[in-house]
């Protein structure tokens, strides 16, 4: 459940004492590269899904911003592409649900993502569907986003969205990456997470750099684990679909870089919930309200 912009001020005070209070690890932790994993300060990972997006509209530069006021590193944030070809910030693959696309372009339905220039998309308000204090807002590029996370010195859970709709999307990404500057040494090691629900495109991520840290969403059986440690990770499940048992034969995998495989959850929006699966054993918590999961469980 969203809660309003009212909620909004009140929730980034709160981070904002809690972060003045010694509340929040912030960007102590060295995050999850190949090289160094999180250290241990006492609870799991807690990223901002799509932003603080239970206080913003998500997947927009205002979740990102508020995300940073309330003291998280982490952002979660969806890939997919224009009809001219600019990556785009957004999750689902048509525009109507967070922009007002069917009032500017009542003729282009579905209006699919991919049957839109990036100019027609930059019209868009994408901010007053979740509040008229966000009225607005845009659908940000890719290089926005990028930036924008960078200006904050925050770090990316970056997930592919739908790959199978955008063919080269992979290749695409990680040029957008590279221009941004977040292919270097120290953004791969402590920065930047690409994920993805499909298994082809993680596979593809992972053969094209290596060196990238990479996580496949999902909860694929115990049997299958040891074929996905081949080219990932992390296995990156929804919360209802794990067990204890089913985390430690995660952990009992070494992935991709030799490390053993992590596992962070999605999507956690409640205290009770934070706590089971943080007794489960998870690394990181994916939340749309991660102040609240971070007093639950003490994460950073």
């Amino acid at each position: 459940m969203y809660v309003r912009p009212a909620a909004a001020a009140a929730a980034a005070f709160l981070g904002l004492a809690l972060t003045l209070l010694g509340g929040t690890a912030s960007y102590a932790a060295t995050g999850p590269g190949p090289a160094a994993g999180p250290l241990d300060l006492g609870g799991p990972v807690v990223y901002a899904h799509r932003g603080a997006s239970a206080y913003a509209p998500e997947n927009t530069l205002a979740a990102v911003d508020l995300a940073m006021r309330l003291g998280f590193d982490w952002v979660e944030n969806d890939v997919q592409r224009t009809k001219d070809g600019e990556l785009v910030v957004i999750h689902d693959d048509t525009l109507a649900r967070t922009t007002d696309v069917e009032q500017l372009f009542p003729d282009r339905g579905p209006w699919r993502v991919k049957d839109f220039t990036a100019a027609e998309i930059a019209r868009l308000d994408a901010g007053s569907w979740f509040g008229e204090e966000y009225a607005g807002a845009s659908v940000p590029t890719l290089r926005q986003y990028l930036d924008r996370v960078q200006r904050n010195r925050q770090r990316l859970l970056l997930e592919i969205k739908k790959p199978e709709l955008y063919p080269g999307i992979e290749e695409q990404t990680l040029k957008v990456l590279g221009e941004a500057g977040w292919l270097d040494a120290r953004h791969v090691a402590r920065r930047l997470v690409v994920q993805s629900f499909s298994a082809d495109c993680v596979r593809r991520v992972h053969g094209l750099r290596p060196d990238l840290v990479t996580a496949f969403l999902g909860t694929p059986p115990v049997a299958d684990l040891p074929r996905y440690a081949e080219f990932t990770d992390r296995i990156n499940p929804w919360h209802t679909t794990i067990s204890a048992d089913w985390v430690a034969a995660v952990h009992g995998l070494l992935g991709a870089h030799g490390r053993a495989m992590e596992v962070d959850t999605w999507i956690v929006d409640d205290a009770a919930t934070a706590r089971k699966v943080q007794e489960m054993g998870v690394d990181g918590i994916i939340t749309n309200a991660p102040d609240v999961v971070r007093e639950a469980v003490g994460g950073f």
